[in-house]
């Protein structure tokens, strides 16, 4: 995907008008549409600023990265940086078990449409 197809992803997930992202980011709306169109591309702050107030990652609206991070699992992820190693470990494989079992789940339910 392109930035301006990510960044008009995001805002439909959201419910949002481009009026409304650009007055989050400080950017006119018209010009958040012509990002949309990629007829134009942002300055990498003001790619920063559509991020922010989309609350995910510039890597992600850049294409550094096709996982959407929000603000709530960059904060998870700088709490899991900020424990001992052992917490982080054991939290890890929790999460390891929990990521199967829903793989295994979402697999099941595949094969059986």
């Amino acid at each position: 995907m392109t930035f301006g197809q990510k960044l008009a992803f995001c805002r439909k997930e959201q419910r949002l008008s481009q009026t409304e992202i650009g007055k989050r980011s400080g950017v006119n709306g018209d010009i958040v549409g012509k990002y949309e169109r990629d007829e134009m591309k942002p300055s990498i702050d003001t790619a920063k600023k559509l991020a922010d107030a989309l609350g995910v990652s510039l890597d992600y609206l850049i294409g550094s990265t096709n996982m959407v991070i929000d603000k709530k699992m960059l904060y998870r992820l700088e709490v899991l940086g900020s424990i001992s190693k052992e917490e982080r470990e054991r939290i890890l494989l929790v999460m390891d078990s929990l990521l199967r079992d829903a793989q295994m789940t979402d697999a099941h339910k595949k094969l059986a449409s």
